[in-house]
């Protein structure tokens, strides 16, 4: 007898960026010197003021199921957050908190999507948005833009990738890996070409909207095109910018149709999300964001040095970006002075050589990068510029 997994989950891949940290740890366990600059995790600890919610929470004996769309609370401090940061407006019937912003991502491929159906995906990407696709049957429509157009799609790309097949599209500002983001105009402009086809759902994924530093204020899709308020699903969570990726806790606005029909997914897969991190996430949302204002002073300064140090090793070019904690490096030059076919050889070269692990940019749909976080010391990031320094020189 021969038993085999299903046809779905052969078509997808392990998490790479996962994967990339699973090495570093057992390169460490092993005695190895590794610097690991491939999870996007905030090296801060969560506020003592969330977790102090947290405590109370179990205290209270707020440690039972909820409802699988999350409590009355959450919801309501999650609608206060739409309209306060985004001038948007939704009811308690449009939210959906789900366990961390990957699962909102995964809920809404499984509820949108039937077999063929086509998502167009920008890249570079965030590695898991083309293997949900997959998993939900559909078909991943990747566009590229690279550094050159510093890492965003233009209409003109838009509207040519858009088939009849065409039923969702997922859109990262700030980006993960590349940091960039749209601005309001460019936004809109992306959204002229959605309004010909009533067909397509934006699926915005704004987790990075908080770390943020360029000079023009941050816009989401919905606000900067509410005639697409009713196609638009606007996902978020409290994971990034509040030091809580631990916490597991991802939310949305939409569509009530879609939301109802990602809510029953939710149902029979995780149930709600856990009851004390709902609890830390009210006061999260509701207290202010003078913690985030604390991080996002170290963020930019890590990010001014890295861009800079980066730019000054044989081989790579790096842009600044707007926001989040990655650099997002061209180092095709650096693969060929060093002979490196792939970026995944190269990789693997800088972790021999350098003891430092890096994600290769073809995780991210964009071969021939490589993706530095700097959600760590700056201490770390100037000690894993110079091992790769001295390995380029």
């Amino acid at each position: 007898m021969s038993l085999s997994v299903s046809r779905r989950v052969q078509r997808v891949k392990p998490s790479p960026t996962m994967a990339v940290t699973a090495l570093a740890a057992e390169l460490r366990a092993a005695g190895k010197d590794i610097i690991g600059l491939g999870a996007g995790e905030p090296d801060f600890d969560t506020p003592q003021h969330i977790k102090d919610a947290a405590i109370a929470a179990i205290n209270a004996g707020d440690t039972k199921y909820t409802n699988v769309d999350g409590t009355p609370a959450l919801k309501q401090a999650i609608i206060n957050k739409f309209k306060q940061d985004n001038n948007l407006d939704y009811e308690p019937n449009q939210i959906l908190v789900s366990s961390g912003g990957k699962q909102t991502s995964f809920n809404a491929c499984m509820a949108l999507l039937n077999e063929g159906d086509e998502c167009i995906i920008p890249a570079p990407y965030w590695v898991s948005y083309p293997d949900m696709v997959l998993l939900a049957d559909g078909v991943p429509v990747e566009i590229m833009a690279g550094l050159d157009q510093g890492f965003k799609i233009t209409p003109e790309q838009l509207a040519a990738a858009i088939t009849d097949r065409t039923r969702m599209m997922f859109l990262n500002s700030p980006s993960n890996p590349t940091g960039a983001a749209y601005t309001k105009a460019e936004l809109q402009a992306l959204g002229a070409v959605l309004e010909k086809h009533p067909d397509i759902v934006i699926a915005t994924d704004d987790m990075y909207e908080h770390i943020y530093w360029a000079d023009e204020p941050f816009c989401s899709f919905a606000e900067a095109c509410p005639a697409l308020y009713d196609r638009t699903l606007t996902m978020n969570g409290v994971s990034k910018a509040y030091a809580m990726t631990g916490w597991r806790i991802g939310y949305c606005g939409g569509p009530e149709y879609l939301v109802k029909a990602m809510k029953k997914i939710q149902s029979q897969s995780t149930s709600n999300p856990v009851s004390v991190s709902q609890a830390a996430s009210v006061v999260a949302l509701s207290a202010g964001n003078e913690c985030i204002s604390e991080m996002l002073v170290h963020f930019k300064a890590r990010h001014d040095y890295l861009v800079a140090a980066l730019n000054e090793i044989p081989g790579f070019t790096c842009v600044e970006g707007a926001g989040t904690f990655y650099a997002f490096p061209d180092v095709s030059a650096a693969m060929e002075m060093k002979g490196c076919a792939k970026d995944t050889d190269f990789s693997a070269l800088l972790l021999n050589e350098a003891e430092v692990a890096l994600v290769p940019g073809s995780a991210f749909g964009a071969p021939g990068y490589m993706r530095l976080s700097f959600a760590t010391s700056m201490e770390i990031l100037e000690e894993a510029v110079a091992r790769i320094q001295r390995v380029m020189s």
